[in-house]
């Protein structure tokens, strides 16, 4: 079995994940080659799978790593035993390069808007609306006719949420 001590930058492919054995967490690391431009349009990635006993590092992974985050790891390449299987690292440091555009949202997300709470829910374009008291206000058709269906209800109730 080939190992190598090494670091290597790639971007968090999903949620990092708990690992089989108390204590650790695994993730998938995509790691492109630096002269990407040379390469054919229909390269494939590398995936690297990582995992990590180190309790800091664990507790980054699984609370505060989000999939589209680069990151750096450091730690102990093992090659693949067979062609086309992908490599893994034992992972001894984590350094956060960048972190994704934009936060992936759980299954669903309540926020608030004024005297309003709606519901995100990520398998849904509807929104449910209710005053900040629990009062059903409606279903808007999308995020874009929160504000609409706001508005109608503030008509229709005189302003009172």
């Amino acid at each position: 079995m080939d190992t190598k001590h090494c670091a290597v930058d790639g971007w968090v492919d999903a949620i990092p994940a708990r690992g089989p054995r108390i204590g650790t967490a695994t993730f998938d690391l995509i790691v492109r080659p630096a002269d990407i431009e040379a390469l054919a349009d229909d390269a494939l990635d590398t995936v690297v799978t990582c995992t990590s006993a180190d309790p800091r590092i664990t507790h980054e992974l699984l609370n505060g790593i989000q999939p589209g985050d680069l990151l750096r790891v450091t730690g102990t390449l093992v090659q693949p035993l067979a062609p086309g299987e992908p490599a893994r690292l034992t992972v001894d440091a984590l350094e956060v390069l960048d972190t994704a555009l934009v936060p992936v949202l759980r299954d669903m997300v309540m926020d608030r808007c004024g005297d309003y709470c709606v519901i995100f829910d990520a398998d849904r374009d509807q929104v449910p609306v209710f005053t900040a008291l629990g009062q059903w206000v409606g279903l808007a058709d999308n995020p874009d006719a929160i504000a609409t269906l706001i508005d109608v209800h503030e008509r229709v109730n005189g302003g009172d949420a």
